[in-house]
């Protein structure tokens, strides 16, 4: 197998738990390979992290199972979860009245979406994400470009 990124390796990720009953880190490893990513438990353990992954009860099956939250707004992140994720994914900023779009790789926009969602950064009401694009609603009384510098500097640009 050759070397996957990390933006690829946690799309794949998400994509197996949402298709599969994930019970344990070496499951995922095994299933992460079936898909022709290579990753060890550590690195599984960190993306399930950075993903925001939970463990949940779910009918018919024994133990529990790793999930994305569907309510990101249920989880609270870190900043400095959200720094590491706008350092790492954000690739482009833009602004217009009360919006910021946020272009990230593809397949990725979901992650920035649901760290600034997770983390309740003030001025953010709330993202939409596509595939590789955000938008970002500014709060009543912050411009998009406020807000867009703000993001700017918490990803170190």
């Amino acid at each position: 197998m050759s070397p996957t990124s990390k933006n690829r390796r946690q799309h794949v990720l998400v994509k197996l738990l949402a298709e599969h009953a994930v019970t344990s880190q070496a499951q995922l490893v095994e299933l992460l390979a079936q898909q022709g990513v290579d990753a060890t438990q550590a690195t599984v353990s960190r993306d399930l992290e950075d993903l925001g992954a939970v463990r949940v009860r779910v009918p018919g099956v024994e133990g529990q199972v790793y999930a994305i939250a569907e309510l990101p707004k249920d989880q609270v992140a870190p900043l400095d979860h959200l720094r590491r994720v706008l350092g790492e994914w954000v690739v482009e900023l833009g602004a217009s009245g009360n919006l910021v779009v946020v272009r990230t790789p593809p397949g990725s926009a979901h992650v920035v979406a649901s760290a600034l969602d997770r983390t309740g950064l003030d001025g953010v009401l709330g993202t939409v994400a596509g595939d590789d694009t955000l938008l970002v609603v500014a709060a009543e009384g912050v411009t998009g470009s406020e807000l867009a510098q703000r993001i700017a500097a918490m990803a170190g640009r």
